[in-house]
């Protein structure tokens, strides 16, 4: 019978958690504690470490339910470090960097910044998940991953961040001209948790980039439906083929316009939903998206659906004629994952509900 192979990962000697410099006994210690006393975001922390920790070689990890049903993967931990080390070289990240978690540690983003903390040695302040991550902080840290609406809400204590990383969800053109005159790099991260974090990264501020770039060893192609297709050695073992639609300029470098499942067919017309929200992100300061519901004439009519408790009038001269909304919903809260992505599907049906 072959013998369980095990792999306990180390625990930098460098690496402090909210100031504390602690080994592998010390963290189990704190974990414990966590698990045992703390709020409801710290036994998450403390239930991650305890199974990071242990000697078994995959970690169980869930995926955020944004475009499917929510699973649970098992991922080698070697494919976790291998991530953490591409992470810290590109942004060359060594030893007793600051850096600030403040993403939930029941998904992958909030797991990788402890797991590249831990392994490269770095200074770590751990915060529970809010809106405004930075507020309180009296440091300036080098690093911080943070989603896009935390950055929209930190915009007046972004220069506390030297290097910012956005993910989860689509980052808005009105975000990007937000950033002007602010004292942060702005990066945004392509990836899923299958890919342990991101595969490819584009500097939004000070320097624009349209195009993501790949890290580490991966490079893509295109399926046959044009689709994104990852191939990521150091942290999967397997080809992933996204429901992406991309641009592809060559294997390191692409452009993303939305999703296959996304794209809305009116009258023989294809529209990424995406481009139509980049064009209104100017006029409506609220959370809204793009979406379509069946039509007998066109087969798809486009849809916009906007958080507000209240109707508002909204400015469409920016649309082409296929692109302007056939019909305008507006729902007090939209339908989110644990992780604040928007739900459209449940949304869309809430707003029908809401408006008969």
């Amino acid at each position: 019978m072959k013998k369980k192979e095990q792999m306990i990962p180390k625990v930098h000697p460098s690496f402090k958690l909210n100031g504390r410099s602690l080994d592998h006994e010390g963290l189990m210690i704190v974990a414990y504690s966590y698990v045992k006393e703390g709020d409801a975001w710290e036994k998450e922390v403390g239930d991650f470490l305890l199974n990071w920790l242990d000697d078994f070689e995959v970690l169980t990890v869930n995926t955020s339910g944004s475009t499917g049903q929510p699973k649970s993967l098992k991922i080698n931990k070697q494919f976790f470090l291998n991530s953490a080390a591409i992470t810290a070289n590109y942004f060359d990240l060594i030893p007793g960097k600051q850096v600030l978690c403040c993403l939930p540690l029941q998904y992958i983003a909030g797991k990788m910044m402890f797991i590249r903390a831990i392994q490269h040695g770095w200074h770590l302040d751990c915060v529970e998940p809010t809106s405004q991550p930075l507020k309180k902080a009296e440091k300036r840290y080098d690093f911080t991953a943070m989603t896009p609406f935390q950055l929209s809400q930190s915009l007046d204590n972004i220069h506390k961040s030297r290097v910012t990383l956005l993910g989860g969800s689509p980052v808005t053109a009105t975000l990007v001209g937000q950033l002007q005159g602010k004292h942060s790099r702005v990066y945004q991260s392509y990836g899923m948790t299958e890919t342990c974090s991101h595969v490819a990264i584009r500097q939004l501020y000070p320097h624009y980039e349209a195009c993501y770039t790949a890290v580490g060893k991966t490079t893509f192609s295109l399926s046959k439906d044009q689709t994104l297709v990852i191939d990521a050695p150091q942290v999967s073992p397997d080809l992933l083929t996204t429901n992406d639609l991309v641009l592809l300029h060559n294997e390191q470098k692409f452009e993303l316009l939305g999703r296959l499942d996304d794209v809305i067919n009116s009258g023989g017309v294809k529209l990424h939903p995406s481009k139509i929200e980049d064009k209104l992100s100017s006029q409506i300061s609220n959370r809204f998206f793009i979406g379509s519901l069946p039509d007998n004439d066109l087969g798809e009519q486009v849809v916009l659906i906007v958080e507000s408790e209240s109707p508002f009038d909204i400015d469409f001269n920016g649309l082409d004629k296929f692109e302007v909304p056939r019909a305008i919903y507006f729902l007090p809260t939209l339908v989110e994952t644990n992780t604040g992505k928007i739900q459209k599907k449940k949304s869309i049906e809430q707003a029908l509900l809401h408006a008969s």
